[in-house]
């Protein structure tokens, strides 16, 4: 009634105005005569004046009167009895076609407002945004909520709840409804505060005195440490925490949802599992659902013998939205640590159960066993995006520690040049920790060190070398049989490809196993043996490479067979030079092609070009015999291809280091490192020192070429560990050994 009220004096009023503008001085002498008109006219949306559904009869104006004379009407009375009849039927008859013309006219009105509505669609338990009035002003709105919806009631229309409000529930038009998007995996909130009960204070028991401190540590840094470590005891735990700044989200499209059945279980596993169950209720990651979801569980066998128990996400994967975030990069990582004198590794307590989730996505969560259906409470391994979020989380914690501290997913470093500083680093990081609700495994963490195991390399001590545990791994495996397992070893040894000297031209019988057309049962030739069994050696020798100082220059050499290209980073370190970075290539099939020489020139533009990142802006020195970079520099008119590797080494500033022939010539030169020597001599090329290449164009990066050299030189080893079984990318359809992420 509310809404017919306003509507009829919006009509008054614009009539109002015109009745002024016409007689502004006398207007209201003819208010009645105005009213009497609004009585009789006819309602666009009944088709019926008010006075004749009040009265049922059609009131008779001035003009009705003369209408009436001029048709000459008959106006002869009719009979009273008559009349009555006449008058009962007419509110009846009016009713029911005002009624319909309503309808009509609603339909119509509705039709016209809905095209201007977008396309929305809610679920029940959605939340939503509502315009509403402010409570402050009634000319005012704004989107208020978020609020749930209860259903569907029409095909724009929607049921809400309204908590705090004196209708419990409410119908509202799409137009008025806005879907409340939450963050999605960062929700930074204050810590409460707990007055009675006191800051929160994880598990209490005291950590190991036995944790792992470094051998060359005196006895006074020992007790420093066991001290600092006491002090942050509740931090020290083998319980996961509970952190309060940040949960993870799974958003799906609304009206989705995945209902896999049970997965028969051996009755002897039964046990297994259901004491895997009564750890996590009891650490209150799950607790019982009522979830329409449903996902499978999954055990898998360990090297130690024991079941890992897993949930298979597959499908809620499928439907949820990807997290774009950022993993850092291994190689920035291990070359922050390499000035360091102290290192120290935290491995936090299943990370990835110490972040809650988002209320809305524990029911997505839910797996089935044969003791129920169970939800998580908290972030379970397998989801999409969980890495993403945990370093999000970690990135947020640890930005205001970046000059000494880093974090790939829950592997954190500190690293210092001094004793001092170190304890205070330490200091700062657990703290951080505590005051987040975040857990570190005591038994997996090591301080003081000068070397520690981190993201598959030994590092410390300004040396870089494979951990030994994963280069056992590759030591150990068996002759692969099939393609999958071919991709298992490459992808293990690939990851340590930058220690190893011509590893695109050792591995390329064995990515040549990988091509598609050939039969997934490999056929294992004496050539793919001897690749094998080089891959091999080649890790077992402990090869060890230097971290680089950005302080000083660079030295580059390069090489090119008729399978593939070779390139190593080395640098003047303590009086000796010493390798940094390995790097290899296979050719492609048309490459195989170029004369000796253009692959020489080629080897020169593609190492340069892979090591992008470390040499742009800084001067270099390219150790040649002159011969690539001679032809080169004769051959750049004649031929396009030339011209462009001409143009694109001016961007850099590097120095031509001659070497003799009989010097240089070894086509395996990249596998030792050979100092300047007598009879060596240094040279300026033309064009490159001095030259800053602001208006040379760049190389074409869209090549296959500058792609795979980027790819081997800015990320290797971007997946962090290695792990057997994983697939390796230095088999695609062209055989190309790229670097395994």
């Amino acid at each position: 009634m509310d809404g017919l009220r306003e509507r009829f004096n919006k009509t008054l009023k614009a009539m109002l105005k015109r009745f002024v503008g016409v007689d502004p001085w006398e207007w209201d002498l003819f208010l009645p005569a105005l009213l009497f008109t609004v009585r009789e006219v006819q309602q666009a949306s009944t088709g019926f004046s008010p006075f004749e559904l009040l009265y049922s009869r059609q009131p008779r104006g001035i003009l009705d009167l003369l209408k009436e004379g001029w048709e000459e009407q008959d106006t002869r009375m009719k009979g009273t009895v008559h009349y009555i009849l006449e008058l009962r039927k007419r509110p009846k008859v009016a009713g029911e076609l005002a009624r319909d013309n309503l309808l009509r006219a609603q339909a119509r009105q509705a039709r016209w407002y809905n095209q201007g509505a977008r396309s929305r669609v809610f679920v029940p338990r959605d939340r939503v945004l509502l315009l509403l009035l402010t409570s402050d002003s009634k000319l005012m709105v704004k989107w208020q909520g978020p609020y749930e919806v209860l259903r569907r009631v029409g095909p724009v229309d929607y049921e809400i709840q309204l908590m705090g409000k004196r209708k419990h529930t409410q119908i509202y038009h799409v137009n008025l409804l806005k879907k409340w998007n939450a963050r999605e995996s960062m929700l930074v909130t204050t810590q409460p505060t707990e007055p009675e009960l006191g800051p929160w204070g994880g598990d209490l028991s005291p950590p190991k005195e036995e944790m792992s401190l470094g051998p060359t540590l005196t006895s006074v840094q020992k007790e420093e440490m066991r001290a600092l470590i006491r002090a942050f005891a509740a931090v020290l735990s083998t319980q996961p925490g509970r952190t309060t700044v940040a949960c993870h989200h799974i958003q799906t499209a609304p009206g989705q949802k995945v209902r896999e059945p049970l997965r028969p279980l051996p009755r002897k596993l039964c046990g297994t599992v259901q004491e895997e169950l009564q750890k996590m209720l009891q650490m209150g990651v799950i607790q019982k659902s009522r979830s329409e979801w449903r996902s499978p569980i999954v055990l898998v066998p360990m090297r130690d013998g024991t079941l890992w128990f897993c949930i298979d996400f597959w499908k809620v994967n499928a439907l949820s939205k990807f997290d774009a975030y950022l993993m850092p990069r291994t190689e920035e990582l291990l070359e922050r640590l390499w000035k360091a004198r102290y290192l120290t590794t935290l491995d936090l307590t299943r990370g990835y159960w110490q972040i809650p989730l988002t209320p809305a996505s524990q029911e997505k969560t839910a797996f089935a066993t044969t003791f129920g259906l169970y939800h998580f409470l908290t972030m379970p391994f397998g989801l999409n995006g969980d890495a993403a979020t945990f370093q999000q989380l970690m990135d947020h914690l640890l930005e205001e520690h970046r000059s000494y501290a880093a974090a790939y997913i829950d592997d954190v470093v500190i690293y210092s040049t001094s004793w001092e500083d170190h304890l205070g680093h330490i200091r700062a990081i657990l703290k951080t920790l505590e005051n987040a609700r975040l857990t570190a495994n005591p038994s997996k963490c090591t301080f003081g060190q000068s070397e520690v195991a981190y993201l598959g390399y030994v590092v410390g001590n300004g040396r870089l070398k494979p951990q030994v545990d994963k280069v056992k791994a590759v030591r150990d495996h068996q002759v692969p049989t099939t393609k999958k397992q071919v991709r298992q070893f490459l992808g293990l040894a690939g990851y340590y490809r930058r220690v190893i000297p011509h590893f695109a031209t050792i591995a390329a019988p064995l990515t040549d196993l990988t091509k598609g057309g050939l039969p997934q049962k490999v056929g294992w030739s004496p050539q793919c043996e001897k690749a094998f069994q080089q891959l091999k050696q080649a890790l077992t020798r402990s090869p060890v490479l230097a971290q680089p100082d950005f302080t000083k220059p660079f030295l580059v050499q390069t090489d090119a067979s008729g399978v593939g290209l070779g390139a190593v980073l080395a640098q003047q370190q303590d009086g000796a030079e010493k390798p940094i970075l390995y790097l290899s290539c296979k050719l492609l099939p048309r490459e195989q092609a170029y004369s000796t020489i253009e692959r020489e020139a080629l080897a020169v533009q593609w190492a340069v070009e892979a090591l992008r990142y470390y040499l742009l802006g800084s001067p270099f020195q390219l150790m040649t015999d002159h011969a690539p970079l001679q032809w080169m520099h004769n051959m750049r008119k004649s031929n396009p291809r030339i011209m462009r590797w001409y143009l694109f080494l001016q961007q850099y500033k590097y120095t031509i280091v001659y070497k003799a022939g009989q010097t240089h010539a070894n086509a395996d030169f990249l596998s030792r490192c050979v100092g300047l020597g007598a009879g060596e001599e240094t040279t300026e090329e033309p064009g490159g020192e001095g030259c800053d290449g602001e208006d040379v164009p760049r190389t074409d990066s869209r090549s296959p070429r500058a792609a795979r050299g980027r790819e081997a030189a800015e990320h290797p080893g971007e997946a962090g560990r290695p792990a057997v079984g994983g697939q390796s990318k230095l088999a695609d359809e062209r055989g190309t050994a790229a670097a395994d992420k």
